[in-house]
C-alpha cells in the first residue's frame, strides 16, 4: 500500500491530470471532495478513453421503426468521457475500496473480477492509502524471496 497518496479534485482539468500522472509516474488517483471524502477514482484508462474511436451501436430497421442494438446510456456515457474536460467528467464514481485489513488474495480477486487496478484504502471514510497493481506485484516478489 502506498500511504503518501496523490489525490485530485473533481474540478481538475484533464490536461493537468495527464501531466500529474506523467510527472509522478502514477497510473491512477482517488478523487476527493472538499471534505476529503473519496468520491471517485480516475486512472490512465480514463485518459486513454478520450482518444479512442467512438463505437456507434448497430441499428436495424423493422416495420418503420429503428431499433438500436446496444445501450443508449452506454453510448451517452462513452461520449461524455471522450469529451470531458475535468476529472468529474471522466472518473469512475462507483468507488470500490478496501481496508488495511483486507487480505492480499481478496484485493487481487477484486482487481481481477471488477477490472480495477487502483483501490483506495479507507478507514471509515478517511483515505489512508492506495493499492495499485505494482503494490500487488511488489508484495508477491517479497513473498518469493522468503
Amino acid at each position: 500500500m502506498t500511504k503518501n497518496v496523490i489525490t485530485v479534485t473533481p474540478d481538475l482539468a484533464v490536461d493537468k491530470l495527464a501531466s500529474l500522472f506523467w510527472k509522478n509516474n502514477i497510473s491512477g488517483a482517488p478523487v476527493v471532495d472538499a471534505e476529503g471524502h473519496v468520491v471517485g477514482v480516475v486512472t490512465e484508462s480514463d485518459l486513454i478513453d478520450q482518444a479512442k474511436k467512438i463505437h456507434i451501436p448497430t441499428m436495424i430497421s423493422f416495420l418503420d421503426s429503428v431499433i438500436m442494438l446496444g445501450s443508449a446510456d452506454k453510448l451517452e456515457k462513452e461520449i461524455g468521457k471522450m469529451t470531458g474536460t475535468v476529472v468529474s467528467d471522466i472518473c469512475s464514481k462507483e468507488v470500490i475500496s478496501v481496508t488495511e485489513e483486507t487480505p492480499l488474495d481478496e484485493i487481487a480477486t477484486i482487481m481481477s473480477e471488477k477490472g480495477v487496478h487502483t483501490l483506495p484504502v479507507l478507514t471509515g471514510k478517511v483515505l489512508v492509502g492506495i493499492i495499485g497493481k505494482n503494490d500487488i506485484i511488489k508484495t508477491l516478489t517479497r513473498q518469493e524471496d522468503i
